[in-house]
């Protein structure tokens, strides 16, 4: 999701290539005294995507932890809405939240800076930064691991570490010797959009201080409290309004700051900082939770430890240590977001502001859905099925409290950004394949809801079967998401028994061919008389207020990963809908300047670095060409994901570029999100083995597999010959080895006969 909105003009270093710059993953620091860290979470690069368009959070977290604790730049443009890009080289401090990938910038919260001298409130200019707390790094002195981040403040000569638990940030300063040190908590700083509305801070004791941010942004209404415990006595706490000093120790403003005053230097301080959606004492019992003590070393290990257990539930085999890299940093990044959105006891604050008290499960927020339901979500069912019925239950409440089912949900607020009704596609994916922990007939009755409202264009769906483009603006790329939404309410109606709702919403399904305009060969707006667009030009259709959602006509003529079947039908059959699809990897032409963020990783027309394409690769298969799938899916692997810090084609959108890659690497991927089948690619790795239960792996073994040898020439599955080119979720957790053995020409009658290929027939 790159959302079409920039944050002013990015500064033009923001699209430097960083090719041959070494990363953390290659030239690491010497590890810390008792440091423990195993070989998956040792491959994991948290710079790869942190140039180029990627926007993925740097610092350091555990996995879908409410807190992201993290460096934050200066914000200059688009490239830093997650506060941080490679490209930089001033910090002006610690923030305790960021958002990993997105098109929009927030969160920020709670900024923390050390620094020496006088005090100062403001931070500084990126020509400047002393002129306030600022500082300059280099990245020859900065640390990216998954669980702990540090780096050399050059300006200050002060160290500053950072570690996490799930709702707790630990920083540790280290400070030189024989200055005046001080330590800002600036409430007005934000990223991106993120505006202060009303802050507080308060000492409550010599070790203590408490507060609240409420804020505006992306998140029309953040409310954040924090509580921050330090292990040195705080004798001197100031307090400012803006840059103005107040009296007493506490201060109530539009931007409240606090700074601990040291008339020497105190050698070593660590701030705990404890978050919570509800009130500060809640923050400070988060903190007696998840981190009692002082031991920073344990902390980093525990954090460490969590990350391990989620990255060792895939091992690889490779001699391709570049390609352990981008995959164990691809698995990280979907492990960022979702995030924790409730407290240690369970509480939290929900859409409509009330708190409730623990509801029975972990409450989430910052569901990217518009780009996770495709890939991300599937890949928890596998990965993480203790979590699925959480993220479900989650978006659940969410509809209870707002009246329809989450759109894109930021700490407790609704963005409605992007477009379609895709909290439906997790929710019917986690039904179909079994899980138990929700109430079906609650979540089927809040999707009928939610689709049959009359926003958006949803009053046209339901009275013409299609969005007119002079009554909505990017009405093609509603109705088409539309319909892959209804498809799933259609497949979960049908296993309901609910044979009404399955044909009313499988009609729906198929709307997607009023937009087919047959004499072209491409989806085509629609006027409010039937009429097609004129003119219509399916390369530039990218702009603001047009007729699609980041994307063109090239584009969205293959959003029908519902019905891959009837859009070959419209194509003309097999051959012809190939043959167009292979136009699409080579097609050029003008797409508007405004196209330039939006659309990128291009293949022709096939736009990687956007979500809406990503499926389209495996469609193929479903035309008997599983051999042009495996041809492209290795294009696409090979030329869009590197592990150098801009190794992401476009916005990593909290874990959807790298899902892709997750899923795609190991040799297969859900074409249709809900459909619980598995189109084959093919595999990147000699061996994959995949944990999918308690004592339960699924192997994929790759035989004589090369850069070369990319072509499926036969598989096995449990030791029987397979002649299918997908497989099924049943087929995956039941647990087993698939052996695929692998040429370097394609084997033509792989998966060519009708029997043999997917479908995503109700």
């Amino acid at each position: 999701m790159n959302t079409g909105i920039k944050i002013g003009s990015a500064f033009a270093l923001s699209a430097m290539l960083f090719h041959g710059i070494q990363t953390s993953a290659q030239k690491k620091s010497a590890p810390l005294p008792g440091f423990v860290e195993s070989k998956s979470v040792a491959s994991v690069d948290p710079y790869i995507g942190s140039g180029g368009h990627g926007h993925v959070f740097v610092g350091a977290s555990v996995p879908y932890g409410a807190v992201q604790t993290g460096p934050t730049n200066i914000v200059k443009g688009w490239d830093w809405c997650s506060g941080y890009h490679y490209s930089d080289s001033v910090l002006i401090g610690f923030s305790q939240m960021h958002l990993s990938g997105t098109g929009i910038g927030d969160l920020g919260d709670v900024l923390i800076m050390p620094y020496t001298g006088k005090v100062r409130t403001s931070r500084g200019t990126q020509e400047d930064p002393t002129s306030g707390y600022g500082s300059h790094y280099s990245h020859n002195r900065e640390t990216a691991r998954p669980g702990y981040y540090a780096v050399q403040l050059d300006d200050y000569n002060i160290k500053a570490e950072l570690t996490a638990s799930e709702r707790v940030a630990f920083h540790k300063y280290t400070f030189p010797k024989n200055q005046p040190a001080n330590i800002i908590i600036d409430l007005k700083e934000g990223i991106g959009w993120d505006a202060p509305v009303e802050t507080f801070i308060r000492q409550v004791d010599e070790y203590t201080l408490e507060g609240y941010r409420y804020s505006k942004g992306w998140a029309e209404d953040q409310r954040l409290w924090f509580a921050i415990k330090s292990n040195v006595p705080v004798k001197q706490f100031q307090v400012f309004d803006g840059d103005n000093k107040q009296t007493g120790k506490e201060v109530k403003s539009k931007e409240a700051k606090g700074v601990i005053v040291f008339d020497k230097s105190p050698g070593q301080v660590m701030l705990k900082v404890g978050i919570s959606p509800v009130s500060s004492e809640n923050a400070l019992a988060n903190i007696k939770a998840e981190i009692p003590g002082w031991d920073f070393i344990k902390t980093i290990n525990s954090a460490n430890a969590k990350w391990d257990k989620e990255l060792a539930k895939v091992s690889i085999e490779t001699r391709d240590e570049a390609a352990r890299r981008v995959f164990y940093t691809a698995m990280y990044h979907t492990m960022i977001d979702p995030a924790l959105f409730n407290d240690h006891d369970g509480s939290y604050r929900g859409t409509d502001k009330k708190v409730y008290a623990n509801p029975g499960f972990d409450n989430y927020s910052v569901f990217s859905l518009w780009d996770i339901y495709r890939s991300c979500a599937p890949l928890a069912t596998i990965l993480h099925p203790e979590k699925v019925n959480s993220f479900v239950n989650s978006m659940l409440t969410i509809h209870k409290q707002q009246g329809k089912l989450p759109v894109w949900p930021l700490m407790g607020n609704e963005t409605n950004c992007m477009v379609g009704y895709h909290a439906v596609p997790p929710i019917v994916d986690a039904y179909l394949k079994g899980f138990k922990g929700f109430n079906a007939e609650e979540a089927f009755e809040a999707m009928k809801v939610t689709a049959n409202r009359d926003d958006l264009g949803l009053k046209y769906v339901k009275e013409l079967g299609y969005i007119p483009a002079d009554k909505e603006y990017e009405s093609v790329s509603k109705a088409m998401e539309y319909a892959i939404d209804d498809w799933c309410i259609a497949a979960m109606a049908k296993k309901l028994g609910k044979t009404a709702d399955f044909e009313y919403y499988k009609k729906r399904a198929a709307y997607y061919r009023n937009y087919f305009d047959s004499t072209i060969r491409f989806v085509r707006p629609r006027m409010s008389d039937g009429s097609f667009k004129t003119p219509y030009d399916p390369f530039n259709s990218v702009h603001e207020k047009g007729d699609f959602t980041e994307g063109n006509g090239w584009q969205y003529t293959w959003l029908v990963p519902q019905d891959v079947e009837g859009l070959i039908q419209l194509m003309g059959g097999d051959d012809a809908f190939t043959s167009k699809l292979d136009s699409l990897f080579t097609a050029k032409g003008d797409m508007g300047a405004e196209a330039s963020n939006d659309i990128s990783g291009l293949i022709g027309m096939y736009a990687h670095g956007n979500e809406p394409s990503h499926h389209v690769t495996y469609m193929y298969a479903f035309s008997g060409y599983q051999w042009k799938t495996a041809e492209k899916v290795r294009q696409v692997m090979k030329e869009f994901y590197f592990d150098q810090p801009e190794g992401l084609a476009g916005n990593e959108d909290c874990g959807a570029m790298s899902s892709w890659y997750v899923f795609s690497s190991l040799g297969f991927y859900p074409e249709n999100s809900a459909s619980g089948v598995y189109v084959l690619g093919s595999p990147l790795f000699d061996k994959a083995s995949i944990k999918v239960g308690a004592n339960k792996t699924f192997t994929v073994q790759a035989i004589d597999n090369s850069a070369e040898n990319i072509y499926i020439q036969s598989v096995t599955l449990n030791g029987k010959p397979y002649t299918k080119s997908f497989i099924t979720h049943q087929d995956v957790v039941a647990g087993g080895t698939l052996v695929v053995k692998m040429g370097n020409k394609p084997n033509l009658s792989f998966g060519k006969a009708v029997a043999d290929r997917p479908s995503n027939a109700l």
